[in-house]
């Protein structure tokens, strides 16, 4: 599986993980819906599981993915700023370029 963290969404996501009481806690993306050949995703702080893999990024952040998820293989975090703030998971090895 491969996962790619922004420059942007490091900084902010090192900011959260820093403030966690909970140092064992790490990042997951999931999936939030499927339809066709792309989903939406979603973010939230989490242990890995049995059903899990931990992917290192080269930002010094773990990431928790489902295991065998094509959707998930090749998903790129990022953070804008404009036109409105906030994380964007996106993954283009599979034609998701962003929310429609």
């Amino acid at each position: 599986m491969k996962v790619k963290i922004t420059r942007n969404a490091a900084k902010q996501l090192k900011t959260v993980l820093d403030q966690e009481e909970d140092k064992e806690l790490k990042l997951r993306v999931y999936i939030t819906h499927a339809h066709g050949d792309h989903a939406h995703y979603g973010l939230a702080l989490d242990k890995p599981g049995s059903d899990d893999e931990v992917v290192s990024t080269d930002k010094e952040i773990d990431v928790i993915v489902k295991k065998d998820e094509p959707l998930l293989d090749g998903i790129i975090v990022d953070y804008l700023y404009v036109p409105q703030e906030g994380y964007v998971i996106t993954n283009p090895s599979k034609g998701n370029h962003g929310d429609h």
